[in-house]
């Protein structure tokens, strides 16, 4: 998962079924300051949004792969636009259980290199959990390599809490 470290202070506005969020980020580290003042933060309904936005994934976009997770309840994509450009992206799964209820996961987080230590990362994650709150989540969570720093401190910044170390084991399937 990436990335980026911020010192975004405020951001306004809500995404629900492709609204737009527009933001305004005074940002910056030590006395430089940048203002992010077209940052748009809509909701991903569309193949062709993905397809737009697919260098901020780890390889393309397949045209399946996309319609099935666009069609897939409880998926959801946030892409932040700068001037119009995909600058970051968010994705986020609702996972339910029947003694706990539904939680949202942070899947993916990512900003383009060119945009990051800008706020962007920040601004998403909070904008997936606002997100997840809307939908009645009791929480969200991340998993994230303890030596990813950047994700680390985006994560913090947004006000997640460490809940320990933990190991994950997976099972790599051939289709």
């Amino acid at each position: 998962m990436s990335g980026e470290q911020s010192g975004g202070r405020r951001r306004t506005g809500g995404v629900r079924g492709g609204r737009t969020r527009r933001a305004r980020l005074r940002l910056g580290t030590g006395r430089a300051r940048t203002m992010v003042t077209a940052m748009d933060i809509r909701r991903a309904l569309t193949t062709a949004e993905l397809s737009a936005a697919e260098a901020l994934f780890d390889g393309p976009a397949h045209e399946d792969w996309s319609e099935r997770f666009l069609a897939a309840p409880g998926h959801l994509m946030l892409i932040a636009y700068v001037d119009g450009v995909p600058a970051g992206m968010v994705s986020g799964v609702e996972m339910n259980h029947p003694d706990k209820g539904t939680e949202m996961c942070l899947y993916e987080l990512s900003v383009d290199e060119g945009y990051r230590r800008r706020g962007i990362g920040r601004a998403l994650t909070l904008a997936l959990a606002e997100e997840a709150k809307a939908r009645g989540c009791y929480g969200m969570w991340v998993g994230v390599d303890t030596d990813n720093e950047a994700a680390l401190a985006t994560y913090d910044s947004s006000g997640a809490r460490d809940e320990g170390v933990f190991t994950m084991r997976g099972w790599p399937l051939e289709p």
